[in-house]
């Protein structure tokens, strides 16, 4: 870790910063959603935005960093999401559940830039400490699972409106990472900020490379935001569990999701790219059986912690496949799609996992992932030959 240079660390505090605003979503946008939304179809609703404002952003934002670099946009960003949290407030004070669902669209359209942090992590670096500063950046997702849902609570009555002030103190840790990150430095984007297009972006995505990193990834969100959205909602209204409880489910499913980065140099180096899809498959199908059991805390607790283990063997994976299939001057575009389809896919199951909870119930809930497993396992026969062998990667 001691070849990691400053930026990166830099980069990881403020994307546990920015995160912690998602991971506070998670916990209470979903509770606050039933106690104003119209219908309790629509409970879920302001996570599912904060999760559509990532995708819309996603394209946007690849042509706002092609043409500014990464720390105009990053800066910029912080400030929305300051304002997103700020409209959060006001909504909640004013008893509108429209103005709320906006505060979410905003704050997830600010995530975008949180998002591509890790891309410029990869970039910090030089090619064999790539995966060590990937698993370093991911780290600052651990922070952020506990940052988030801590504010959300420790806010829950600052003032006079339930949940008001936990937004507020969500704003001061936007503007806690807006002040990191305006030290941070990229020669990279000098040095290619301006070269050519490269390919065309049909033609970048018709290789099996990228196909397979796109698929992980989102097979990795949707099941992930499926199971995780739909969560608290079950835990604390249907099964009767306490917010505290809950609160402590959902922070160990996000640090479920990061704690793996920091092993995985060494997972990578004996599975290569099949072996991490292939247990990330495994731990996903354990997840939904360990649920399947009952509704009992230890039950919620394991299968959330196995959902984020899971989400980190094919999120990471898809993650370090994506750059060797396209040119250094292809980058922007293809990250930015390659998040817009990503984030498109979370954000249609996001938006429909409420209405699953309300119909199925928990159990159907879990057995509607089956048919996400089973094709991506298909995509991943057929395209088994495109994906590199286990390689042996610097340890130093």
């Amino acid at each position: 870790m001691r070849q990691i240079p400053a930026t990166v660390w830099r980069l990881t505090i403020a994307f546990a910063l920015m995160m912690s605003g998602t991971s506070m979503m998670v916990l209470i946008a979903g509770i606050i959603g039933t106690e104003f939304a119209p219908t309790v179809n629509l409970a879920t609703l302001p996570i599912a935005l904060t999760i559509v404002g990532v995708a819309c952003s996603t394209l946007p934002t690849g042509k706002l960093l092609g043409r500014y670099g990464r720390k105009p946009v990053f800066l910029s960003y912080a400030i929305l999401a300051m304002g997103g949290g700020l409209l959060a407030t006001a909504s909640l004070v004013i008893d509108s559940f429209l103005l709320f669902c906006i505060a979410a669209l905003v704050i997830g359209w600010a995530a975008a830039a949180g998002h591509q942090y890790r891309f410029a992590a990869l970039e910090a670096v030089p090619p064999q400490l790539a995966y060590k500063a990937t698993s370093v950046l991911l780290m600052g997702g651990i922070l952020g699972a506990f940052i988030g849902p801590e504010l959300a609570v420790r806010g829950r009555l600052l003032l006079e409106t339930e949940y008001a002030g936990s937004y507020l103190f969500l704003v001061a840790a936007y503007f806690a990472g807006l002040l990191i990150i305006s030290g941070y430095k990229d020669e990279h984007d000098v040095n290619h900020r301006h070269t050519g297009q490269g390919r065309a972006l049909l033609k970048i995505l018709a290789a099996p490379q990228i196909r397979l990193a796109v698929a992980a990834a989102a097979l990795a969100y949707a099941v992930m935001s499926f199971i995780m959205t739909a969560t608290p909602i079950s835990m604390h209204n249907h099964s009767g569990h306490s917010l505290e409880a809950t609160k402590f489910v959902i922070q160990s499913h996000i640090a479920a999701m990061y704690l793996p980065s920091l092993f995985f140099s060494w997972f990578f180096a004996r599975l290569g790219f099949k072996g991490m899809f292939w247990t990330g498959i495994l731990i996903y199908i354990l997840c939904l059986s360990v649920a399947l059991i009952d509704t009992q805390l230890l039950n919620y607790w394991v299968s959330l912690v196995l959902l984020g283990i899971g989400w980190n063997f094919l999120f990471l994976s898809g993650t370090n496949l994506l750059p060797q299939g396209y040119q250094p001057e292809e980058r922007f575009r293809v990250q930015s799609m390659n998040d817009f389809l990503v984030f498109s896919v979370q954000a249609t199951v996001a938006l429909s996992s409420g209405w699953f909870l309300a119909q199925l119930g928990w159990q159907g809930l879990l057995l509607s992932c089956i048919p996400l497993l089973l094709t991506f396992t298909v995509m991943l026969w057929v395209w088994r030959r495109a994906l590199i062998p286990p390689v042996a990667l610097t340890h130093s």
